[in-house]
């Protein structure tokens, strides 16, 4: 007890300090003054392929270069860049062109829409359409014309998951390479003839992994942050017409056909319409609503006592899904909204009759929310699923919030959530370092409602460069019960904090190192009675990003659990109830992500519960033609020698895509693990044939592993599904 004790003790400190400097800290010296660009207005037609050929590029608006943010702030590079900016009443346009003295070394890995391009050469730019400092959108290509896109939510919450409708072609010149992006403004909510938007742009040069940047160029600055973002005018005059975008869809599904099940095949029609109430404001109406086209998750291996997270992937509840971020420190350990509770039910779909959505701004008010009519299924009763989140900005640094939900996705009973949160930020403190604070509260109603069914929670932030230092308390009643949301551990108090020391050597000896990490994080959790249920102390002697972009570390973990119950860590092997307390350990190598092939490996050993445990996890990726095949190859292996019984679990991913270009892709996602004993298929070909019009052909298949002794390797087919999906998008 007095290790876990002094961790704490040393956990809490940086905070405390932090408090205390708060208060002492004295006049910030004057701010740089903020850049403004003004979009060039023209009338004509601008044809998207990157060759930024047209007349009106050479009236546009025109930011001249770009600033060294990382590693060197403020230093000379030789990437120059050019970023010109054209409006008309329906589109915004970007020019961008990235001059390169060795353009052979431009580093590219995929053409996927949402693939892992950190280790691309890319151009970014975001937009605070509102004027509001606090939210808007993210868009991202690299010089292969992949697209990224995404919501901001504030200054440290991005979702990447948005996949908005609009266009980017790239090109390779002698020089360099060059984008040129379109936006309409369809795609974009914002305050009708507001003629300044919040604007910043940021260039990535993999090989050096150096970021150059419009305005916000401090070590401590985010692209995200529009508190530190420039300006861009002229922007007043867009227009989006009726605001009306319908989407139909269309698909004919294939079932069946292995192990004597006859196959069928049915269609089925639906579809989205999604009207602007006002120009900040819409409203999205959808019938039989259909994901045949979504991403599978990931497989992962739990050897923990709780449920593990899975992100959402499907497009209808990414829209707006920023909107319902609620409270401050929670991450996964309390999701009062978790949209896969709509249409998943014990892992199986429930059908979406139909559903409503209302999403954006009015005045100063951020408004989501969403109402769903769930079909009946044989586990479940159609019931109605509603869930709405309000914030309100009061003034430059508070925002003040609430959130509700009500309903069950069983159909069974009633079940309410009522919460609010309060946040203050700066990106000013003692100059330019970012602060800020937030708390919380929540209750749960049910049929059943007893005990303590509230919680509540703060969280103070220090998120810089050379510190990074929190604090986080966090208490769940035994009771909370959100049927909508995602709570894995009701009935504790949490007490989290740490963080780290960053240094960036500058003598000569040391020039191979980046960056050096020096962490601590104590997690402490107790039941409501005050009984300890478990403490981790999370230590980092070694972690150390290499001037070449090779990451090594190495970490000491003890912690302590006590088990009220027997745990059954794996099949047959149960650890008996008690207090443990053992010691892990880690090793970690990965090689730089801007090489065309990258490894990696991860290793956790040492004492788990009564024995030992080995964690192993590799993974090896691969790009052929610069971004056309992509190669993803990962394992894991997990064993297990404990007095109460071995066990070994296994996990292997194969994900491949081959692009045709950034508009037709065809990828294979295979997964094996054996705690399931079951290999899975997934193989989508998706081809955007313009942006908003998409064809899906996508095809599922599953085995079973045998678990016979002579036919140990045999898989027996178990499903089978082949989808032909069609959805266009039509706007006025």
């Amino acid at each position: 007890m007095p290790a876990i004790a002094f961790s704490l003790l040393l956990a809490l400190m940086g905070p405390i300090v932090l408090v205390k400097a708060a208060v002492a800290a004295q006049t910030a010296p004057p701010a740089p003054a903020t850049p403004v660009v003004t979009a060039g207005r023209f009338s004509g037609e601008i044809h998207i392929d990157g060759r930024l050929d047209e007349d009106a590029w050479r009236h546009a608006g025109l930011i001249e270069d770009l600033t060294q943010q990382d590693p060197h702030p403020g230093e000379p590079t030789p990437f120059t860049t050019e970023i010109r900016v054209l409006v008309d009443a329906k589109n915004l346009y970007l020019g961008v062109y990235c001059h390169d003295p060795d353009p052979g070394a431009i580093a590219v890995h995929t053409m996927s829409r949402d693939g892992n391009i950190w280790g691309d050469d890319t151009v970014a730019f975001v937009l605070d359409t509102f004027g509001d400092q606090r939210t808007g959108y993210f868009f991202r290509t690299n010089a292969a014309g992949a697209r990224q896109d995404g919501l901001i939510s504030n200054s440290e919450d991005m979702s990447t998951n948005w996949d908005g409708i609009w266009n980017v072609r790239t090109r390779r010149v002698k020089d360099g390479w060059t984008a040129e992006f379109v936006i309409p403004s369809q795609t974009l909510r914002f305050t009708r003839d507001l003629d300044r938007w919040g604007f910043n742009v940021e260039r990535r040069v993999a090989r050096n992994r150096m970021v150059l940047r419009w305005s916000g160029t401090t070590l401590d600055s985010r692209l995200s942050d529009f508190r530190r973002a420039g300006f861009l005018e002229g922007v007043g005059e867009l227009r989006q017409g009726l605001g009306l975008s319908v989407s139909p869809y269309g698909l004919v599904r294939g079932e069946g056909g292995v192990n004597g099940v006859e196959r069928v095949t049915t269609g089925d029609v639906g579809g989205d319409v999604t009207y602007n109430l006002t120009s900040n404001l819409t409203g999205v109406l959808t019938v039989n609503t259909d994901f045949a086209e979504t991403d599978v998750d990931t497989r992962r291996i739990n050897i923990t006592r709780f449920p593990l997270f899975y992100p959402e992937k499907r497009a209808f509840f990414l829209e707006g899904s920023s909107l319902f971020t609620f409270g401050s420190g929670l991450n996964a350990d309390f999701i009062p909204f978790f949209s896969r509770r709509i249409g998943l039910y014990a892992g199986e779909e429930v059908p979406i009759d139909v559903g409503v959505k209302v999403l954006g701004r009015a005045g100063h008010w951020n408004i989501g929310a969403l109402d769903t009519v769930m079909g009946s299924t044989e586990q479940t009763r159609s019931t109605n699923l509603f869930a709405g989140r309000f914030t309100y900005d009061a003034g430059e640094h508070w925002t003040m919030g609430m959130i509700a939900t009500n309903g069950d996705p069983s159909g069974e009973g009633d079940n309410t959530l009522m919460g609010a949160d309060v946040r203050w930020r700066t990106s000013t403190f003692q100059g330019d370092k970012n602060l800020s604070f937030g708390a919380w509260g929540s209750f749960t109603s049910t049929t059943e409602t007893s005990g303590r069914p509230a919680g509540w929670g703060l969280k103070l932030d220090y998120p810089n460069d050379l510190w990074d230092l929190f604090f986080i308390y966090k208490q769940f009643g035994r009771e909370m019960d959100p049927a909508l949301g995602f709570l894995p551990r009701p009935g504790t108090r949490w007490v989290q904090g740490g963080g780290a020391f960053q240094p960036r050597p500058t003598a000569p000896a040391l020039s191979w190192i980046r960056q050096w990490f020096f962490e601590t994080f104590v997690t402490y959790v107790e039941n409501l009675d005050g009984h300890v249920e478990s403490w981790r102390v999370f230590t980092a002697p070694i972690n150390i990003e290499l001037e070449s972009g090779e990451h090594v570390e190495a970490n000491w973990v003890p912690q302590y659990e006590s088990l009220y119950e027997d745990f059954e860590v794996s099949d047959g092997v149960i650890i008996p109830a008690g207090d443990y307390h053992f010691t892990r350990y880690r090793v970690e190598a990965q090689s730089s992500r801007s090489r065309p092939w990258r490894v990696g490996s991860t290793v956790w050993f040492g004492e788990f519960y009564t024995g030992h445990l080995t964690q192993v996890e590799v993974f090896a990726n691969a790009t052929v033609g610069e971004g056309h095949l992509r190669f993803e190859l990962s394992g894991e292996l997990d064993e297990g020698r404990l007095p109460e019984g071995d066990f070994t679990e296994r996990l292997y991913l194969l994900n491949t895509t081959y692009a045709f270009d950034p508009d037709l892709l065809l990828s294979l996602n295979l997964q094996y693990d054996s705690p399931s004993r079951t290999l899975g298929i997934n193989t989508r070909l998706r081809w955007t044939i313009q942006p908003g019009k998409d064809l899906y052909l996508v095809w599922n298949r599953g085995w079973l592993r045998s678990d016979l002794s002579d036919r140990p390797n045999y898989l027996r087919p178990i499903d089978d599904q082949l989808v032909v999906k069609l959805r266009w998008t039509f706007r006025a």
